[in-house]
């Protein structure tokens, strides 16, 4: 029997798989929801709102089967800043914004390119997230009193350390018994939610003994309200839009981030390939939905999707469940949920962060001491002292110079001569010295990338030969797998001025995307058909069958053959194989190059 699914071959047994895997992932999301929301300076139940609405619209419209979306830690520290400077209202807003930005981005087709954020930046503001998280928790796990909350590092720290002498022993027992739960129950029983545990045993336990002993939700945020909020719509206003561009444009880079490495992770779990444009489309739906009802950003949550892996999700439909899970406890226990403790929700969230950090990736590229060490540790403390656009901005710009800076020291260009012991072979890339050389004719290999990054030293490198006025330049472009239009340009001013001073280039082995990018800029047409050549040799003996019948620079007055015959007796030694005495270079003495 075959279940009235999403999908064509969905029975009911895969239903039940969904059931269960969608159970155990909306208990366990409803600690991290309130978590996530406390951390980001909003009340808990928005927490709650957002893993409902966005948990259930991410998993019907999103690119991946197994996608469980919500609040997660990435979006602390942005958020936090977010209330700091502009109030919930304007939260709200850019949320929105951030939202319409992602199915943007899903429309033109844009997912792919976010995965080509180098990794060492994403590792890097993903370990400074981590530390701000945890150290965000101190003050909660030590049942701290008088702090003040700031949006830099620093300052949180130093209010921590002048208020430390208002420890609470109470608060310090019940984090401790939660923290304990957290370590304890996944080595014995994997299967058990540990932050849910955690989180009842030690209110249990608080309750019973530290009665007012300690902070809680309902005394420090009030009652947590058993239903959805109304639907409203924030007042937007131009100048609001134009004040958050820049908060709604990070909020939409990291949800896409986060969404697209967690649909990867699923990926690699299950062996399925999600489509990154329909979750960034999906993603940015919930995101411009979830606001209307007070709720906050939401992306993919990596832990949360492989718990609902490991569970035995078969479909979406586990991911709406779980957003099912979640509203029916808001609705029959949200009063209960008043009496959790701030310690109780603080090892939780310093667990998150113990787990987002990344600590043996970090440690692995932090190891090799490349570039990419350099713009990992860049990112992460900039990411801690100062905030995370600084260091995503940072980051990449860094990246991409230090990625411009290798390209073009790839870029290789060579004077070669034909080899005089292999003649009927390969043009040997041997550097031309002084008295091996030809005055006529000039041979350039070309290798690497020719591109703005390198156009200086392909620059340099050839118009030496220019000022020499051979009477031929041969460059040899089949080690040229790309070329920009700088590079092109470069080209092309090498073409034209070479050509005005009366001399004649030739070109072998262009790869198709270097002669595309000729055509399309109109650099081919200033080239001659007959100048473009498959093989080294086969232009070579057209330059050689050329110069025979030219007057040779280097001696004025002679026949280019009768040039090359002194050499042959001993003008110049080293082109004895090139020729035949008293007749000129052999025209058919490279077919094979």
């Amino acid at each position: 029997m075959k279940w009235m699914g999403r999908y064509a071959g969905y029975h009911a047994s895969d239903f039940r798989k969904d059931l269960v895997s969608g159970l155990i992932v909306g208990i366990i999301a409803i600690p991290l929801g309130m978590a996530f929301a406390i951390a980001s300076g909003v009340k808990p139940e928005y927490g709650l709102y957002t893993t409902i609405i966005a948990g259930i619209l991410i998993s019907l419209l999103g690119g991946s089967k197994f996608q469980i979306g919500g609040p997660t830690g990435a979006f602390i520290p942005i958020l936090f800043a977010i209330v700091m400077q502009y109030g919930y209202e304007n939260l709200l807003i850019a949320g929105m914004m951030a939202g319409l930005m992602l199915v943007l981005m899903g429309v033109l087709r844009l997912g792919a390119l976010i995965k080509f954020i180098p990794r060492p930046v994403t590792i890097g503001f993903t370990a400074g997230i981590a530390v701000i998280i945890f150290s965000g928790q101190i003050a909660n796990f030590l049942g701290l009193r008088g702090i003040e909350k700031h949006e830099d590092f620093w300052s949180n720290m130093k209010e921590i350390g002048m208020n430390f002498s208002t420890i609470n022993i109470h608060s310090l027992l019940t984090a401790g018994i939660c923290l304990a739960v957290l370590l304890l129950v996944p080595k014995v029983a994997p299967k058990v939610p540990a932050s849910l545990l955690g989180l009842v045993l030690s209110t249990f336990i608080a309750a019973l003994f530290f009665k007012d002993q300690v902070a809680t939700i309902g005394s420090s945020f009030g009652a947590i309200p058993g239903a959805l909020p109304q639907f409203h719509i924030p007042e937007i206003t131009w100048a609001r839009v134009v004040n958050l561009l820049q908060p709604a444009f990070v909020i939409a880079m990291l949800g896409g981030i986060e969404s697209l490495l967690s649909a990867v992770v699923a990926d690699g779990m299950t062996g399925s390939r999600h489509n990154s444009n329909r979750e960034l489309i999906g993603q940015g739906i919930a995101n411009m939905v979830t606001p209307l009802f007070g709720g906050i950003p939401a992306t993919g949550a990596i832990a949360r999707t492989a718990t609902n892996i490991k569970s035995g999700a078969v479909s979406p439909l586990s991911g709406v469940i779980h957003g099912v899970v979640v509203l029916l406890v808001l609705v029959l226990f949200a009063p209960y949920a008043s009496h959790i403790p701030l310690a109780s929700m603080a090892p939780v969230l310093m667990i998150v962060a113990w787990n987002m950090s990344e600590r043996r990736s970090f440690m692995h590229v932090l190891k090799t001491r490349t570039s990419d060490s350099l713009v990992l540790l860049i990112t992460f403390l900039l990411t801690v002292f100062t905030s995370l656009t600084t260091a995503v901005e940072v980051g990449l710009i860094l990246a991409v110079l230090l990625f411009v800076k290798r390209m073009s020291e790839m870029l290789k260009v060579a004077k070669v001569l034909p080899d005089p012991e292999h003649k009927h072979e390969k043009v040997m890339a041997h550097m031309v010295q002084e008295g091996h050389d030809c005055p006529q004719i000039s041979l350039y290999t070309i290798e690497g990338p020719l591109f703005f990054g390198a156009a200086d030293m392909f620059e340099k490198s050839v118009m030496d030969s220019i000022q020499r006025r051979p009477g031929m330049l041969l460059l040899r472009m089949s080690k040229v797998p790309f070329m920009d239009t700088t590079g092109e340009a470069n080209l092309a001013s090498l073409v034209k001025h070479f050509e005005r001073s009366g001399g004649m280039i030739l070109f072998s082995g262009v790869q198709g995307q270097p002669l595309e990018m000729m055509r399309k800029t109109g650099l081919m047409g200033y080239i001659h058909p007959d100048h473009m050549f498959e093989h080294t040799g086969e232009a070579i003996n057209y330059a050689l069958q050329h110069l025979n019948h030219q007057k040779c620079i280097g001696c004025k007055h002679f026949a280019f053959r009768e040039c090359a015959a002194l050499s042959s007796t001993g003008a110049n030694p080293e082109r004895k194989s090139l020729l035949e005495p008293g007749k000129g270079v052999k025209a058919n003495s490279f077919p094979q190059i």
